[in-house]
């Protein structure tokens, strides 16, 4: 009993002690360092160190949308900073040894070459090359490393090089002034100017006497419409005229007279003391150079891709037109027009042609087609007959279609429009070179 009453009390003691120091507790706290609680498990991002988001394939890596599921669930919560990798070595500079010439680079070639650099490039030069041996036959089979190009004395490497043909604009200038013999065959072998053109290529129709006439813009080359407009243009030429004398043949009296005598003969019309009056010519008029003038100006609307051709049917006379021959020679080799030419009637004779090259003063020029064929790059045959000047039409046809195409970039500004030599060579013996000698730059020919 007694025991008992003991252990009660020295319970109420022990539990009066503990109570009393968890008052003590609390009234004077002990600050304790707070545990941190573990990170949260991050779930993987699939980035590579150093970069920033996801990466997305064809994006690469970038800034997480506010879609993604890593994004929402690791809002708020603080990211370790990364460090990022440093970047990869560079690999050792690559040593690039240039061509031992820059020259002896290959261009482009073939047709859509051609077609596609002409289209591209604002300063680049197209030269329509034709090459023949001694006997007159074109020479097949060479390649852009037989041609050497220089503008101005400075060697230009080729840019492309093409034998493929090329569809052609021709305009063709047809001689009505030619006595009517020559009138008469002229007419009689237009009739095979379609045949020696392709589907390809077009045409149109100019005539000239004293003045010009354009009978049809460009027309397809093998529809109904050019034989029919070359029908229509045939004309029937001129004749000889016969001087005019300026006053009566019959009379053979003085006009003026001193004390009735006829005076000194040196003051009398016809120079004689018994005239029979002046004789008065004919003025001819042959308006070539404006008639050339006028096709250039339609060709030079056609598309460049093509090649310009001014086909001149005539005898070469030149008197009285009022564009000059400096003039029209300048507007062609600005555009890139070649004239050809079948030269017909007195001037197509054996040696004509030569002297022809000499002109005598207040005369009509007897042939100056050779002056714009040899300035632009063309060719010429002198026909007699019918049956040559039809031959000559298929030949040039397809001289001026088969040619080597050469291009490249010039190496002086389009914009001073000054004139540009040009000269061709081919590594070749005993070849003969056409090629137009020169140009003038033109900012609207290369836009």
């Amino acid at each position: 009993m007694i025991v008992r009453k003991r252990a009660i009390a020295l319970a109420a003691l022990v539990g009066f002690g503990l109570g009393s120091g968890v008052l003590a507790q609390q009234q004077n706290p002990v600050p304790q360092n707070p545990v941190p609680d573990a990170p949260t498990p991050q779930a993987p991002t699939g980035t590579m160190p150093g970069t920033q988001g996801p990466i997305t394939p064809g994006i690469g890596a970038g800034e997480a949308t506010s879609g993604s599921a890593g994004s929402s669930s690791n809002a708020g919560q603080p990211q370790p900073e990364q460090t990022p990798a440093p970047p990869p070595p560079s690999p050792p500079p690559s040593v690039v040894q240039p061509p031992a010439n820059q020259h002896d680079t290959a261009p482009e070639q073939g047709a859509a070459a051609v077609n596609a650099t002409i289209r591209a490039e604002v300063t680049e030069v197209v030269v329509p090359v034709t090459v023949k041996d001694n006997k007159g036959s074109p020479v097949a089979g060479l390649t852009w490393r037989d041609f050497t190009v220089y503008e101005n004395a400075t060697r230009e490497p080729l840019r492309v090089f093409s034998v493929d043909p090329r569809p052609i604009s021709v305009a063709f200038v047809i001689d009505q002034t030619l006595p009517a013999n020559y009138m008469r065959e002229v007419n009689e072998s237009m009739n095979a100017i379609q045949g020696a053109l392709t589907p390809y290529d077009e045409a149109a129709v100019f005539s000239y006497t004293h003045f010009t006439k354009e009978w049809t813009g460009f027309t397809g080359a093998q529809g109904s419409r050019l034989p029919a407009v070359l029908s229509v243009a045939k004309a029937t030429g001129t004749d000889p005229s016969v001087p005019d004398p300026g006053g009566d043949p019959l009379s053979m009296a003085c006009p003026m007279s001193v004390n009735g005598n006829c005076p000194d003969p040196t003051l009398q019309p016809g120079g004689s003391t018994q005239t029979i009056g002046e004789l008065h010519l004919p003025k001819e008029i042959h308006a070539l150079n404006d008639a050339i003038l006028l096709a250039a100006k339609e060709l030079s609307r056609r598309p460049k891709e093509r090649l310009r051709v001014i086909y001149v049917i005539s005898d070469g006379k030149e008197y009285g037109s009022k564009a000059t021959f400096n003039e029209v020679r300048k507007y062609l080799q600005t555009n890139n027009i070649a004239v050809y030419a079948t030269l017909v009637g007195e001037s197509a004779r054996w040696g004509e042609g030569w002297l022809d090259r000499f002109h005598i003063p207040l005369e009509a020029y007897s042939n100056i087609l050779y002056k714009y064929v040899a300035a632009t790059g063309g060719d010429m045959f002198s026909e007699r007959g019918v049956n040559n000047m039809e031959k000559s039409y298929a030949k040039i046809a397809d001289e001026a279609r088969n040619q080597y195409t050469l291009i490249y970039t010039s190496h002086e500004s389009i914009y001073d429009g000054k004139y540009r030599s040009i000269d061709v060579r081919v590594d070749r013996p005993n070849v003969v070179v056409t090629a137009k000698p020169g140009y003038y730059p033109s900012a609207q020919e290369y836009k």
